[in-house]
C-alpha cells in the first residue's frame, strides 16, 4: 500500500517549521575546516554548557552579533559551546558570554544559498545534505546508488560552489526504515511481548514499541494529546502505509487511526488511540527492562548526545551531526528539515523515539547502513510535528524546550 495523504494546511505549517530549523542550523553551525582559525590568541576561560543552556545563549545573542554568526555546536569532549563568526567584533562579543568564538570563511547567507542551489540543480535520488558547523560547509552525502551521469552532475554542481560544499560517499543506501513484521514468537523486539511500563488492557503503548499496519511494522514515537484525546506520533511514511494500526502482528489488537500524515516534505503522522480512555503514558520503553519518562520536547543542536529506540534494534545512542537536512529517498520522496545523526537504525525502527534525557527530540525517518556496520540516521523534529498538528506532548501536554 503506497498512498499519500497530506494535509495541505498543516503541510504549509510543517514546511515553515522546517525552514525555521534550517535557519537555526545555519545560524548555529560547526568547525574544523583548515582555513579556519581561533579568533583570539588568548581567549578567556570558556564556560561549559548543556544543550539547553547553549541553545538559550544562542537565542539571546544581540541581533548585531547574530547577524555575524554562521552556526554553533557543542564540543562533546569539553562541554564548550563553539560559535562560528565572520567578524572580530562578533568574536569579542561571543567570548564575553563564555562561549568559544571561531572565525570562519563562509557566512550564513552563503551556506543557505548553497543548499538552495543543491535543491534546484542537484536533487539526485540517494543524496542528502546539511549545513555542518564543524567544517563551516554544506556536506553532501551520495550513497552507493549515485553513479555515472548522476554522480557527474552532482559533482559539477558541487564543484561550482568551491569551498562552500564538500561531497562524501556512503557505502550504504538511503532508505526509509519501515519494515516487515518478524515471525511471531521470535523474541525479537518487534514480536508481541509486553514492555514494562505498558498498562495491561489500557489500550495504549509507549514510545519505541512495535506497531503494525498495511503489512508494515513501524515504531511508536511519543504519546501526545490531540483535541483532548490520547494519540501518538510516528513517521509520516508509516502513516501513509495504513490508516489503521494494531499492537500485534496478527491485527487482533486494534490500536489507533491516522488523522494526519505528512510525507514527503516532512515525515510525521498523528494517530489517535481507538480507546478514548487509553492511559497513554509519556514515556519511552528502552526495551531492556527499563523506561524513560518524557516530560517535554527539545530542539536538537549539533553536538547533542541523543538516544534512539526502535522495535527492531532497541536502544542505540550517538550524536547530532547536522540540522535542517534534506534527504532524497528516490521516487520523489524528498524530506526537508531533518535532524542528522551518527546513530544507527534498521527497517522497522521508523517512527521510533529520539530523545535526550527526558526530552523528546525526533521521530526516526530513514538513513543508510545498519547497526552491525554502523550508519547514519535522519529524524523528523518532534517540535515541528507538534506545531503542525496542534498536539501536545504526553497525557498532560509536555512543555517545549529550547
Amino acid at each position: 500500500m503506497n498512498h499519500r495523504r497530506v494535509n495541505r494546511r498543516r503541510g504549509a505549517v510543517a514546511v515553515a517549521a522546517a525552514a525555521a530549523v534550517v535557519a537555526a542550523a545555519t545560524l548555529l553551525p560547526h568547525a574544523d575546516a583548515s582555513t579556519d582559525k581561533p579568533s583570539r590568541d588568548e581567549p578567556g576561560t570558556p564556560r561549559t554548557f548543556t544543550s539547553q543552556s547553549a541553545a538559550h545563549l544562542a537565542a539571546s545573542l544581540e541581533p548585531g552579533v547574530r547577524e555575524k554568526t554562521a552556526g554553533w555546536y557543542l564540543d562533546g569532549s569539553t562541554g564548550r559551546m563553539v560559535v562560528n563568526v565572520t567578524a572580530e567584533e562578533a568574536a569579542r562579543r561571543v567570548e564575553a558570554t563564555g562561549a568559544v568564538p571561531r572565525i570562519v570563511r563562509n557566512s550564513t547567507a552563503a551556506l543557505r544559498g548553497a543548499t538552495r542551489t543543491l535543491s534546484d540543480r542537484a536533487s539526485v535520488p540517494g543524496t542528502a545534505w546539511s549545513i555542518d558547523p564543524k567544517t563551516n560547509k554544506v556536506v553532501v552525502t551520495a550513497d552507493r546508488t549515485v553513479t555515472g551521469a548522476k554522480l557527474d552532475a552532482l559533482m559539477k554542481v558541487a564543484g561550482g560552489m568551491g569551498e562552500l560544499v564538500r561531497v562524501k560517499r556512503s557505502s550504504g543506501e538511503f532508505k526509509r526504515y519501515e519494515g516487515s513484521p518478524p515471525p511471531v514468537g521470535t523474541g525479537r523486539p518487534g514480536s508481541r511481548t509486553r514492555a514494562r511500563g505498558d498498562a495491561p488492557g489500557a489500550g495504549a503503548l509507549i514510545g519505541g514499541r512495535a506497531i503494525f499496519g498495511g503489512g508494515s511494522r513501524c515504531s511508536l514515537g511519543f504519546n501526545v494529546t490531540f483535541q483532548g484525546a490520547p494519540a501518538f506520533l510516528t513517521a509520516g511514511h508509516c502513516g501513509n502505509a495504513s490508516r489503521t494500526w494494531t499492537a500485534d502482528q496478527a491485527g487482533g489488537t486494534p490500536l489507533g487511526t491516522v488523522v494526519d500524515s505528512q510525507f514527503p516534505g516532512a515525515d510525521f503522522a498523528l494517530v489517535t488511540y481507538d480507546d478514548p480512555n487509553a492511559q497513554a503514558a509519556s514515556a519511552v520503553d528502552l526495551l531492556n527492562g527499563t523506561v524513560q519518562q518524557i516530560s517535554g520536547a527539545a530542539e536538537a543542536n549539533v553536538g547533542m548526545r541523543v538516544q534512539r529506540v526502535g522495535s527492531t534494534t532497541g536502544l542505540k545512542d550517538g550524536t547530532v551531526t547536522g540540522l535542517g537536512a534534506t534527504v532524497n529517498y528516490g521516487n520523489g520522496d524528498i524530506v526537508n528539515g531533518l535532524i542528522q545523526t551518527d546513530v544507527c537504525a534498521e527497517p522497522g525502527d521508523s517512527g521510533g523515539s529520539l530523545f535526550a534525557d527526558d526530552s523528546a527530540v525526533g521521530l526516526t525517518s530513514g538513513g543508510s547502513g545498519d547497526c552491525t556496520q554502523g550508519g547514519e540516521t535522519f529524524f523528523q523534529p518532534v517540535t515541528a510535528a507538534l506545531r503542525a498538528t496542534g498536539a501536545a506532548l504526553g497525557a498532560d501536554g509536555g512543555a517545549a524546550r529550547r
